[in-house]
């Protein structure tokens, strides 16, 4: 806050931004040793780490005034409920399941060309259904903050946003979005993305940023642009737009040397052929079977001599008079060459040796001698990097100095030896493959005002008008999973975290993060890391320590939103059984882009071919008070059933059609059951045949699922007004899938073994996964189902059905012996199994305390079993930390 140009943080009055910025750096100086106690603290010198925060509301290293702003924010909600802009009873009892929409082409997105973003517009739908003005959200993987975008932008949306959202929520049955500010701390790993975070909260003197920037470009034009000009035919000096440059390979036949683009490139179909001729020898061969030609050269700043592709000028693409014309390099060219590279390089531009890391070893990075950080540019590119690098320190606003390197970062994988000749494309800035080092065999130099010139107009489009009165959001770099906050002090959580190998977001920041010179530390890193010997384990076991930190610090009663981003079965089961295990009880899975949703492409993980969002909640305090009391009885098991079904979604329109809500499932009810007792040590007191027994007598069921009294009531009023109804749709990958497809067929009619065959044969092939044993259909009828005098298999009465399920349990107990008797056996693996044995095993063998035993046999079976089944990795994981 402000008043006559002074200026108010945390109870201290500045006379200005440099005095308050000023006193909160030497205070963070003072902190920085305890700080670095702190696992995933950035890998820095402390000048540096100082001179990247802005302090108390940006830090790059973890922030210790957090826990300060969350005390001031509290105290702010009682003055914004005694002016009616927040309400005192605001509960959420239902999940976000509305379909989500929303591209990636706004300009706030778009600003920056970080790895990835979830798009600030389809955050804020979330956090307006799930919090009220004032209320505190947290990212602990923001990436680039859009969750603090989002949180001001609730209070200045755009005109046409708005009236989009509003309409929304209506036609969604949802109460009306309550429009104010919302308070944001956004934390990444990552270096760079929690200073490109900081960037997106700042206000700018944007006309200044344009004059001194128009400065620097003038600058550069003066002392450096003899390095991007050519001469036209006429011999008149034009600016160059870009170099093409080739590597060379000899010949595997006869030696001969030539240049990649000229023997492999077509220039009129513009595309790269897959074999050439050679020509001297007349030899026919591919690229792979050519040998790479490296030559020795001084690298000035190593001192000493490196090994590097041998490289040559395929064409100069320029500017005369408006037109774009292209030339092969002339002598005057090669004399401009000659002296770029007799040009002394800056000692201080990172050269530091790359780490063990992954991006090693892929996309030609060994093979093409990148072994430093340097080695990622040409020279030109690094003497012109570095030229507007050192520009920053110019800026007399540190605001519009953060916007200038926020600009400047983008230029960094651009003009690298990653951004490849595109000949299809138009322009041929920033065209590095995404998520990747890839150096290709021709790559393309472009001139830094080619590539910035664009990018300068689209930022001063974007935050020439403020995104708000009080943009502030907090940030930091560190590690989620200790982040310093208090305990019970967020209102609302929205993350988007790195989902198994997608991604080596660490790796990947190297290039930008050097030139700050402040790293990412890796070693909290939650990915699946070959080269940090991170596997899919130690990935979920760094999920679960970040899903605990988020569970502890966020209010009972309250919701948090995991934005899912990855088609690995396996991942996604170890995604739903950290959040489990960290306490949280999932209640609803949709898209962000979602179509008609059928049964597995929100449940079955060998189905998952979308992003996806998780929607879960942590139990209030008198729920945990209420079960405690009857934990060890079967009311503890209705008591949770009530509780969660107070949070579903009781009815989902898409279009003119009400969709069926998986989570009301029997199925589903009794998995997230499972989970919620196995996450507290808890036996689970009953089995699937009394569960469902009881959900009939208790409960009211409709279409499959199953309502409380006062909910059933609304559904069917709701449905009644949009009555074509969406059934579950059954995709049958596994046994317990096969069963309630089987129900879903013979609620309709008792039908025969012969009028049920053909459509189990045309539902089951190919779908089964590895190492899944299904038994044959006339087993899974026996077990589950009765047959009338006719013939027909019908649906037992639950008296009938409870006791199937014991000898159904029975049964694959039995088979359950075979695989123990199996991994008690010095060696070999368990290559197939059936998983509902391994189930109704493990489930047994954790009511017993045989913990030993699950970890025996879960090492045995294929990995996929394990990792691709909820329950079992559910039990898997609390018997591994109980052996």
């Amino acid at each position: 806050m402000s008043t006559e140009n002074k200026i108010t943080v945390l109870g201290l009055t500045f006379n200005s931004e440099e005095e308050r910025r000023s006193y909160f750096r030497e205070e963070l100086r003072k902190k920085l040793p305890e700080l670095k106690l702190m696992e995933g603290f950035p890998i820095g010198e402390d000048e540096d780490i100082l001179n990247l925060s802005d302090p108390p509301y940006y830090t790059a290293c973890p922030n210790p005034w957090l826990n300060d702003f969350i005390a001031e924010w509290e105290e702010e909600k009682k003055e914004l409920e005694k002016q009616g802009f927040r309400k005192a009873d605001f509960e959420v009892t239902e999940p976000y399941a509305a379909d989500v929409s929303e591209g990636k082409n706004n300009p706030i997105y778009n600003a920056h060309s970080y790895h990835t973003k979830v798009p600030h517009p389809a955050i804020m739908r979330y956090i307006l259904h799930y919090t009220q003005p004032g209320d505190i959200v947290f990212d602990g993987f923001a990436g680039t903050g859009m969750t603090g975008v989002a949180g001001y932008k609730c209070s200045y949306p755009e005109v046409e946003l708005k009236y989009i959202i509003e309409n929304e929520f209506k036609n969604n049955n949802l109460k009306p979005p309550f429009w104010g500010k919302r308070k944001a701390i956004c934390g990444d790993l990552s270096v760079v993305a929690s200073f490109i975070s900081n960037v997106y909260t700042l206000t700018f003197d944007i006309e200044s940023f344009i004059n001194q920037t128009e400065d620097v470009f003038s600058s550069f034009q003066a002392d450096l642009g003899w390095m991007y000009q050519t001469r036209h035919s006429n011999g008149i000096l034009c600016d160059v737009n870009f170099f093409i440059w080739s590597e060379h390979y000899s010949c595997p036949c006869c030696q001969s040397e030539f240049s990649f683009t000229n023997s492999f490139y077509n220039p009129k179909s513009k595309k790269v052929l897959d074999q050439t001729k050679c020509g001297a020898c007349g030899a026919e061969f591919k690229k792979n079977e050519a040998d790479l030609i490296l030559e020795t050269v001084f690298d000035s700043i190593l001192n000493k001599t490196v090994q590097v592709p041998k490289r040559s000028i395929y064409k100069i693409n320029y500017t005369y008079n408006g037109q774009v014309f292209d030339k092969i390099p002339d002598d005057n060219d090669l004399d401009l060459f000659a002296k770029v590279s007799e040009t002394k390089l800056n000692s201080s531009i990172p050269h530091f040796e790359l780490p063990d890391i992954q991006m090693k070893k892929v996309g030609r990075i060994t093979t093409t001698g990148v072994n430093h950080i340097h080695l990622f540019y040409l020279k030109r590119a690094l003497i012109s990097i570095d030229y507007f690098w050192t520009k920053a320190y110019q800026f007399k606003s540190e605001e519009n100095k953060r916007l200038y390197v926020f600009m400047i970062e983008q230029m960094i994988w651009g003009m690298s030896l990653l951004n490849r000749f595109r000949p299809q494309g138009f322009s041929q800035v920033n065209q590095y493959m995404s998520g990747v080092f890839y150096i290709a065999s021709h790559t393309c130099e472009i001139n830094p005002m080619y590539l910035l010139s664009g990018k300068f107009k689209r930022l001063v489009k974007v935050f020439r008008n403020p995104l708000g009165n009080d943009n502030r959001q907090l940030n930091y770099a560190g590690d989620c999973s200790n982040a310093p906050i208090a305990l019970n002090s967020i209102d609302y959580i929205f993350t988007d975290p790195p989902f198994g190998e997608n991604i080596y977001y660490s790796d990947l920041n190297l290039l930008i993060e050097s030139w700050h010179k402040v790293l990412t530390n890796p070693s909290p890193e939650a990915i699946i890391d070959k080269a940090k010997s991170k596997s899919i384990l130690e990935y979920q076991n760094l999920m679960l320590s970040c899903f605990k930190k988020y569970y502890d610090v966020l209010k009972p009663g309250k919701w948090m939103t995991v934005e899912f981003s990855n088609t690995s079965a396996a991942v996604w089961n170890g995604i739903q059984t950290a959040i489990q295990n960290a306490g949280f009880i999932l209640a609803n899975v949709s898209s962000l882009d979602k179509q008609q949703g059928t049964f597995q492409a929100v449940n079955s993980p060998t189905a998952v071919k979308q992003d996806l969002v998780i929607s879960c909640y942590k139990p209030s305090s008198e729920f945990d008070q209420k079960f405690n009391q009857h934990k060890q009885s079967d009311v503890g098991v209705w008591e949770f059933v009530a509780e969660h079904l107070e949070h579903l979604p009781i009815h989902l329109v898409s279009g003119n059609s009400t969709t069926a809500i998986i989570e009301r499932s029997p199925k589903i009810l009794f998995d997230r059951l499972i989970a919620f007792y196995v996450q507290r040590g808890l036996p689970v007191p009953i089995d699937a045949g009394k569960f469902q027994q009881g959900l009939r007598e208790r409960f009211v069921e409709r279409d499959g699922m199953f309502f409380t009294n006062e909910q059933v009531q609304e559904y069917d009023s709701k449905k009644a007004a949009v009555p074509n109804f969406v059934q579950l749709s059954i995709f049958v990958a596994n046994e317990q899938d096969a069963i309630y497809w089987l129900r879903h067929i013979l609620e309709a009619a008792p039908k025969t073994e012969q009028d049920l065959h053909p459509l189990w044969m045309k539902e089951v092939a190919g779908n089964m996964r590895k190492g899944d044993t299904l038994p044959e259909m006339r087993t899974i009828l026996e077990e589950n189902f009765l047959k009338n005098d006719k013939g027909q298999w019908y649906l037992p009465d639950p008296e009938n059905e409870a006791d199937l399920e014991k000898l159904r349990t029975k049964r694959l107990l039995k088979q359950f012996e075979t695989y123990k008797t199996e991994a008690s056996k010095p060696k070999g693996k368990i290559k197939e199994a059936r998983v509902e044995a391994l189930r109704a095993g493990f489930k047994h063998c954790y009511q017993e305390k045989d913990f030993k035993t699950i970890v025996q046999i879960g090492d045995r079976i294929p990995n996929n079993l394990l990792m691709e089944d909820e329950v079992l990795l559910q039990f898997y994981d609390i018997a591994s930390s109980r052996v």
